[in-house]
């Protein structure tokens, strides 16, 4: 499974930056810090939900 890193982010647990990584398998988005191993995760319904009508997307990243 391929882990994605998001730049700039911080760790809700340890406060640690740079150490949060996406990974998705079955629809679920996970994000957990390599650090602690804190997680934190997410349906792709959820997502949906979550974007505004009126917001702007730049581009949508699949991963294979």
């Amino acid at each position: 499974m391929k882990k994605r890193f998001i730049a700039g982010a911080t760790c809700p647990k340890c406060k640690a930056m740079d150490t949060m990584a996406l990974t998705k398998e079955n629809d679920v988005e996970t994000v957990t810090c390599v650090n602690c191993g804190e997680q934190m995760s997410q349906t792709q319904e959820h997502v949906a939900q979550e974007v505004r009508p009126n917001e702007q997307v730049i581009g949508i990243f699949k991963q294979e």
